[in-house]
């Protein structure tokens, strides 16, 4: 398992607490890198694999503390992805360096209701510009997203990528605004599959899957013992 950038960013988020950050479930001992209960830890059963795409995560400032977050899931599977702490008024530096880099396409995921048709994709165009594509996650919760959304003048130049998903989110944690609305991980699954890493989107939904079985688990007090899930993605990793 790689040290990647979300949890680099976890431990220098921790350093400049000047208070304990009182998430639900915030006094049990958890594994520094899943984020559950030692006993139900996949850390394991990952590994990156293998992808033309990258991801980067703008979190809202406490999201990265919340154990429930899911946009590690991403960094845990996609060896190229960045995170940084989104700020309205003093953006980070090498942020808006990585988004002028041109070896990269910048894509803003976000609902298309929220965006002008002219920024809209309908296809996937970065083959034609000879650039890998950088996926833009906006992780937050829906509220804290749209702000983001409105408020990041570094982001308006980019096309903007939307999904309306099939089925409804089955992110069970925390409970969203609406029933569509999906977790960061289940985004980036949305966006594998959009570029034909379909593999890859497999891949990233069962890490989702397992992550969510296993928190639920753990906020019961339950033992794990239908693993169905967990082995599924235990051999498509393996594959």
């Amino acid at each position: 398992m790689h040290i990647h950038a979300i949890q680099q960013l976890y431990q220098h988020r921790l350093a400049q607490s000047t208070r304990p950050f009182l998430a639900r479930g915030c006094k049990a001992i958890r594994c520094v890198n899943c984020m559950l209960l030692p006993y139900l830890c996949i850390c394991a059963i990952k590994k990156t694999v293998n992808t033309n795409s990258a991801f980067l995560l703008l979190m809202y400032d406490d999201e990265i503390l919340k154990p429930s977050n899911t946009g590690r899931l991403v960094a845990d599977l996609i060896p190229d992805t960045f995170a940084y702490i989104w700020s309205r008024t003093q953006p980070n530096q090498q942020l808006l360096d990585l988004l002028q880099d041109p070896k990269w396409l910048p894509i803003v995921i976000f609902p298309a209701e929220y965006s002008t048709p002219e920024r809209l994709l309908t296809e996937y165009p970065a083959p034609a510009y000879g650039k890998r594509p950088l996926f833009i996650l906006l992780d937050a919760s829906w509220a804290q997203a749209k702000k983001m959304f409105r408020k990041s003048p570094y982001l308006n130049d980019f096309p903007v990528l939307s999904f309306s998903p099939d089925t409804l989110s089955r992110y069970l944690i925390r409970k969203a605004v609406k029933k569509n609305q999906l977790a960061t991980a289940e985004v980036a699954g949305c966006v594998l599959d959009f570029i034909g890493e379909s593999e890859n989107s497999t891949i990233m939904n069962l890490l989702f899957e397992t992550f969510t079985e296993n928190y639920i688990l753990g906020k019961e007090c339950k033992q794990l013992t239908d693993n169905a899930t967990q082995f599924r993605l235990q051999k498509a990793l393996k594959s």
